[in-house]
């Protein structure tokens, strides 16, 4: 049996994709591309905005025209908030408390209504042969947090952390696998916590300690954490960045520059606390890029707010931003607020601040340029080109020419120029060994 799948959403998504990949291989399923020939698609969903639901089901309904026979699975965030919903698009809704069973509820309705030839059950040999360079483990679920427009602690109520015995378990996997980087992933990472309790004594695993355990106990050569809130940050955490296997990159969602949107947001933190974490980072970590999420159109916002969150922006110095226009989502505090903001002043906000994240990027790689720094290198930007394209270890998209395999290789890289979306580099070392 054939298997694709396709994800949408956060690092989160993508890594419990990931899991399901390698479970449904274990089962003996044959894990492929979307493009191949496919029995069963399975769509890991996302609901955080109007658009992310609106992106599932026109996958649904694309996959169902193109494929009639193929069997079609919806599971993640979408499907648990709104499983009517995706009923008439896909032949089976899983919400995510029952995701971790996919592969025997695929196999069994597959069995059923499609039947099973001997000798369709041969294990991919596809993935030993994936150029390997960067992995998603999960550690930690849920939030319990209030933010008034976020519909996530509806769809991922239960909040927990994975035993670090288990992750460090999973990141030595990935070692052996021949992943080069791992991403530590999360619905809220900063809040991970692993409580072990024994008879002779009780201790607790935070995010630091876990950080401390992976780069003691593996030869992972390259650790990143996925986004992080303020009050998770301290200078104890930052201290561990003294070692140069920690990506030198922050994503730190700040959501809105104007003080009291944020209170209307309830965030958990003020602007002052912000610019000082930012502040604390910059000093600890040397070069470090901080990224960043910024919503506009939030339901009040007037023009001088928007304009005090645009001129906060502007003066942070981010790496990048991420930008998004407010979506409402039913069931949230901010669906109810008045004032809704109008679509067209959205579209003129996240354009003005679309702008800017590409001058702020561009003034970020500038003080990089002649600089010489490791470079992750992924894969040809196509087949044969000999143009690779790879991240530094504060994750600026690079591209470089070579003569020979530079895939999931790490080397020194001189940054020579700007190429849309980073910066053109010349490889230093291009011997792979």
């Amino acid at each position: 049996m054939r298997v694709a799948f396709y994800t949408l959403g956060c690092k989160l998504n993508q890594a419990e994709t990931e899991s399901l990949a390698n479970r449904f291989s274990q089962a003996g399923f044959q894990v492929v591309s979307p493009g191949e020939d496919v029995d069963i698609y399975i769509a890991n969903t996302c609901t955080v905005t109007h658009v992310a639901d609106r992106k599932s089901r026109h996958w649904l309904r694309l996959t169902r025209r193109k494929n009639p026979r193929a069997l079609i699975i919806a599971t993640g965030c979408y499907a648990q908030r709104s499983p009517q919903d995706l009923v008439q698009l896909a032949d089976l809704v899983v919400d995510n408390k029952e995701k971790e069973h996919l592969p025997a509820l695929v196999g069994a309705l597959y069995s059923e209504t499609r039947g099973t030839g001997e000798g369709e059950t041969k294990q991919s040999q596809a993935a030993a042969t994936t150029v390997r360079t960067r992995s998603l483990v999960k550690i930690q679920d849920g939030c319990h947090s209030a933010c008034a427009y976020c519909i996530v602690p509806e769809v991922r109520p239960h909040e927990y952390s994975l035993p670090a015995s288990r992750i460090i378990e999973e990141v030595t996997q990935k070692i052996a696998l021949g992943y080069k980087e791992v991403v530590l992933t999360g619905t809220k990472v900063g809040s991970y916590g692993d409580v072990v309790l024994s008879a002779s004594e009780g201790s607790r695993t935070d995010l630091r300690a876990l950080v401390q355990r992976i780069l003691a106990d593996t030869d992972i050569e390259r650790l990143h954490l996925s986004s992080l809130q303020p009050p998770e940050i301290h200078s104890e955490l930052l201290a561990l960045w003294q070692d140069e296997r920690l990506c030198r990159h922050f994503h730190l969602a700040l959501q809105n520059g104007s003080e009291a949107v944020l209170q209307r947001m309830m965030r958990s933190y003020s602007l002052d606390q912000y610019q000082r974490t930012m502040n604390l980072i910059k000093d600890m970590v040397p070069g470090v890029a901080i990224t960043t999420d910024i919503m506009v159109g939030f339901p009040g916002e007037s023009d001088q707010e928007f304009e005090q969150s645009y001129s906060f922006c502007r003066q942070a110095g981010f790496a990048n931003i991420h930008v998004f226009p407010f979506s409402l989502r039913p069931g949230t505090a901010a669906a109810t607020m008045p004032n809704q903001i109008e679509g067209k002043v959205k579209q003129e906000r996240n354009r003005r601040m679309l702008e800017l994240s590409g001058s702020s990027r561009h003034r970020f790689c500038e003080q990089f340029l002649g600089q010489t720094m490791p470079v992750l290198w992924e894969k040809e930007t196509a087949p044969g080109s000999g143009i690779y394209s790879g991240l530094t270890d504060n994750y600026i998209r690079v591209f470089a020419h070579s003569s020979k395999l530079l895939g999931n290789q790490i080397t020194p890289a001189n940054l020579v120029g700007f190429h849309s979306p980073g910066m053109r580099a010349e490889v230093l070392n291009e011997d792979p060994g």
